[in-house]
């Protein structure tokens, strides 16, 4: 259910519908957080916390693209937090996560190099996204997928209706 909701965000972008996959990428900090609660809730602060553990990799000031790691961190920091500002349980963000677990998982074929064709506004967009579904898979390999919470949370999510 997760992959997929990471492999559709991949999927829009290489569709050229950056909007879109930023606007679902966006929510993955809150899905994350919210997963990690056994209530389901999230706060801004936790979000701003989430965003600052997982979006840069360790070690990385820039990578071979070029990211400046810390301007996306507060971008995307901002425009998370818009979207967080009120505490409690992510329902939209949630159900659309939800609404992946009998989606397969498709090919993963997205790569950055192609934004670089891209006007400047889309291109941030695009990195933003990219940045984002990377700090989710980090965050679930490395976390995620051995609290018991999230993944108890995960098997709730996919079996309410």
């Amino acid at each position: 259910m997760f992959a997929a909701y990471l492999a559709d965000s991949e999927q829009l972008l290489d569709a050229h519908r950056g909007e879109v996959a930023l606007r679902e990428a966006l929510d993955l900090p809150r899905i994350a957080v919210a997963l990690a609660d056994p209530q389901l809730r999230c706060s801004p602060e936790q979000v701003k916390k989430w965003c600052e553990e997982w979006i840069r990799p360790p070690g990385a000031e820039r990578d071979a693209h070029g990211l400046d790691y810390e301007r996306l961190l507060r971008d995307t920091s901002e425009r998370t937090a818009q979207a967080a500002e009120v505490s409690g349980v992510p329902m939209r963000a949630l159900r659309r996560l939800q609404l992946r677990r009998h989606a397969r998982t498709g090919p993963r074929g997205f790569t950055a190099r192609r934004t670089a064709h891209l006007p400047p506004r889309e291109s941030e967009a695009c990195d933003m996204c990219i940045a984002l579904v990377e700090a989710a898979r980090r965050w679930y390999a490395r976390s995620a997928c051995h609290d018991p919470t999230v993944q108890a949370n995960l098997a709730r999510l996919a079996v309410l209706r």
